[in-house]
């Protein structure tokens, strides 16, 4: 199967990885909605959705009520009427701008999906080879240079709509992006520096970070870290990833742009059905995207346990299929990826929103210099385990970076004269 599909031509492939995704993304944005829906009524202590049901499944005795409790059609009620609703196009919009913003939104959320490896098998030398459907080199480059792009399309519906409250949420979509994709961006580098040790091919892929937490890799800190997650190896790199990962997304506590309490429904106020739900598929994309780079970065990609690779678990299971073996490491990989979407929705139905001027000041004064001196703290921190430093300058480094941290946040604010 694998050389009939080697065989296709370039146009082909594409389509059929396009088609891929399109039928991956969508019914998981599906599942994800209704998720949301029984998470939050487990968290308030209610039963959430738990009526819709085919009658075909209402004649299994069993198993048709379990799925009915569960609430599993009701991802094909919202989406048979998401699709079929009536779609009106309200007059005083920009007709086809308005329009355009839902398509916008789903061409960065769609197209990440390529750049982000989500498996591996072993191939005949018992190397790990990553599973993705475009397997690049500078993957985390890519993810970010494609998924910044989704706020033009909040930009576009806001202002497409001639409305004030859509308006308003479009420009805080825009300053929100821009206040904390400087902060992810700093979080990771840490990472790159830490596995691309001096005298070794650079890289920016992020199959190159899992293969480092598997212990594969060979770097001047190979043999003591080699293994262990970075999320042990760097708490406050995945801390200010994560977070920043919750404002990128749009998500509560950092919703601003479609913050109902004052904004009615922000950016998207004026849509609904088919439109409306491209832009929480998107959402939701985002939210299985940057899931799936935290794991990879952080969380040790598709290896069961820090020091206990991928292929250590094949070798225990006696698996010698590299269908199996990849089928193996996609669901270790997809286990990682929904325990964070579980606690995305966790801390929404937990969390109460931030107001606008908190999520201004969360970004710029308090997450860019913890960024920063999180950044620092490492490049000093590698050049002196490089240089086989003792064990007292460490120490300094540590200490120095938490005074200017401590002097940088916490020092009072000039008030201006009156």
């Amino acid at each position: 199967m694998v050389e009939f599909y080697n065989q296709l031509h370039p146009v082909v492939q594409g389509v059929l990885k396009g088609l891929a995704v399109i039928m991956v993304i969508f019914p998981l944005g599906g599942v994800c909605s209704m998720a949301e829906r029984k998470v939050s009524a487990w968290i308030q202590g209610r039963p959430g959705p738990n009526r819709a049901i085919v009658p075909w499944a209402a004649w299994i005795p069993v198993l048709g009520p379990f799925l009915q409790r569960l609430g599993l059609f009701h991802v094909m009620a919202d989406g048979g009427k998401m699709l079929f609703k009536e779609d009106p196009l309200p007059g005083h919009v920009n007709k086809f701008y308005f329009v355009l913003a839902p398509i916008v939104a789903m061409i960065p959320a769609l197209t990440t999906v390529t750049a982000v490896p989500f498996g591996a098998y072993l191939d005949e030398a018992g190397r790990v080879i990553p599973l993705g459907l475009a397997n690049v080199d500078i993957g985390l480059l890519a993810v970010f240079a494609v998924s910044s792009l989704g706020v033009y399309s909040l930009i576009l519906a806001g202002w497409a709509s001639n409305s004030k409250y859509p308006f308003l949420g479009g420009v805080r979509a825009s300053a929100q992006l821009i206040s904390y994709e400087l902060s992810m961006t700093l979080s990771v580098i840490p990472v790159f520096m830490w596995i691309n040790a001096p005298g070794r091919e650079s890289t920016m892929g992020l199959g190159r970070v899992v293969e480092f937490q598997s212990g594969a890799w060979e770097g001047f800190t190979s043999a003591s870290w080699g293994g262990l997650w970075f999320v042990f190896v760097m708490p406050v790199s995945a801390f200010i990833f994560i977070t920043a990962l919750f404002a990128e997304t749009n998500r509560q506590p950092f919703d601003m742009p479609e913050s109902e309490a004052d904004l009615v429904g922000g950016f998207h106020t004026e849509y609904g059905a088919f439109k409306w739900g491209l832009f929480f598929v998107a959402e939701y994309a985002h939210m299985i995207v940057g899931s799936g780079v935290f794991t990879l970065l952080f969380f040790g990609g598709w290896n069961p346990l820090p020091w206990i690779p991928l292929a250590k678990l094949v070798a225990w299971l006696g698996v010698s299929s590299p269908i199996l073996v990849g089928i193996l490491s996609i669901t270790i990989f997809l286990a990682k990826v929904l325990f964070l979407i579980f606690f995305f929705m966790w801390v929404r139905w937990t969390v109460p929103r931030f107001r606008y001027d908190q999520v201004m000041e969360i970004g710029w004064k308090k997450l860019l210099p913890l960024a920063i001196a999180n950044l620092l703290f490492y490049a000093f921190e590698i050049g002196a385990l490089q240089t086989a430093q003792p064990w007292w300058v460490h120490a300094a480094i540590g200490v120095a970076t938490l005074l200017a941290l401590v002097f940088v946040v916490m020092r009072p604010e000039q008030k201006l004269a009156a």
